[in-house]
């Protein structure tokens, strides 16, 4: 209400915001304008609920737990209390009561179980994906980063350098994977923003229906049909990260032999020497005979597998992107008007496309404002 208030948000993205209707937002905001903070509150807050557990009823379940309920949890001794003691009192009363009193320990406080996770049947079922920046050329040449995809089933693997763990970077080594295998139905990968946005809708997102916005990568993936999981630790990924300690070994020590020092070379090592005989060696058949992998046929790659921005088009049919200035030329049968909003693409080879209504526009870069007159 205050970012309203002060005209930082307004009133109909503050609404989808905090979930409730345009109506009841206006009413929440008279309320605040007139009385600030406090007008916000629940008129019972500091009040003792009137479904207070009685003290006496707490003191006295306690006793009971201590000399006959000790190895039980909350839940079981509430019913045994009621059934056996006629003690009436609530789980979520007992349980923090116990907490409180240290004779019981919650279960989110002791070491959590993790068990191995049972591989996919299938290939291209589901393939991790991870970046592993380290000094791979051992001071012979700058610090980068091998991006690995490596498919759960098989233990098929493909890796790249880049000079860092980037978005490019990441649609480069899932380009190759789709054109060599095809699309496959699940990606496994780091919560990292490269890959997964975590932070909050703008207002501008929440107007169009959009709670949950999608780094240029998720909806690369969602265009395909790829299903992104993000792990939410190391752990969970552990094949992955497996492949990046045999790396870390084995590579490193063949790229000194080999006397590689440059991104380029390290990535022709690795495509004709070092991965044939990784998967030879490291792989194995899948579970299933069934490949999982769709068919990339009707897929133009490279208008995916891009970053697409939004921008307006000003009065002149200009286009301004990161300090570049496009002129959109006469010609076009549809062109969009000053204040229509344009898609600018990306590519991987640093190409620029600029597209509207899902159509290429013709345009030209100019250096100044005054290059379009020439």
């Amino acid at each position: 209400m205050e970012m309203v208030q002060r005209g930082l948000k307004t009133l109909a993205a503050a609404s989808v915001e905090i979930g409730v209707s345009y109506r009841q937002a206006e009413r929440i905001y008279k309320r605040y304008r007139e009385g600030g903070d406090d007008a916000l509150v629940h008129g019972n807050k500091g009040r003792p609920s009137n479904h207070k557990t009685d003290k006496g009823i707490i003191e006295r379940a306690l006793e009971v737990y201590r000399g006959t309920y000790q190895d039980f949890g909350p839940t079981l001794a509430a019913e045994k209390m009621r059934e056996r003691d006629g003690l009436e009192i609530g789980v979520g009363v007992l349980r923090r009561a116990l907490l409180q009193d240290g004779q019981w320990v919650s279960s989110k406080n002791k070491l959590q179980y993790r068990s191995r996770r049972v591989p996919r049947k299938r290939f291209g079922e589901l393939v991790q994906f991870d970046g592993s920046p380290h000094d791979w050329f051992e001071g012979r040449g700058s610090r980068c980063c091998l991006i690995t995809m490596i498919d759960d089933a098989k233990k098929e693997r493909l890796s790249q350098f880049f000079e860092e763990e980037t978005m490019f970077g990441a649609m480069f080594v899932l380009k190759m994977w789709v054109e060599r295998y095809g699309v496959p139905e699940s990606l496994y990968c780091d919560h990292k923003n490269a890959f997964v946005l975590t932070r909050e809708a703008s207002d501008a997102e929440l107007l169009r229906g959009i709670t949950k916005p999608l780094s240029h990568f998720g909806r690369a993936c969602k265009k395909l049909g790829i299903e992104v999981i993000p792990a939410n630790s190391p752990q969970a990924k552990g094949r992955v990260e497996r492949n990046h300690g045999v790396d870390q070994d084995r590579l490193v020590k063949d790229l000194r032999l080999e006397g590689i020092s440059t991104i380029v070379q390290a990535n022709r090592f690795l495509l004709e020497n070092y991965l044939p005989k990784m998967n030879a060696r490291f792989g194995r058949p899948a579970l299933s005979a069934e490949d999982a992998h769709m068919s990339a046929d009707g897929f133009n790659l490279d208008d995916i597998l891009c970053m697409e921005d939004a921008r307006k088009v000003s009065n002149d049919y200009i286009v301004r992107f990161h300090a570049r200035l496009f002129q959109i030329l006469p010609g076009a049968k549809v062109k969009p008007r000053p204040g229509d909003t344009v898609v600018v693409r990306t590519k991987l080879d640093n190409s620029i496309e600029i597209i509207w209504k899902d159509k290429p526009l013709l345009v030209k870069e100019v250096n100044t404002l005054f290059d379009q007159y020439k």
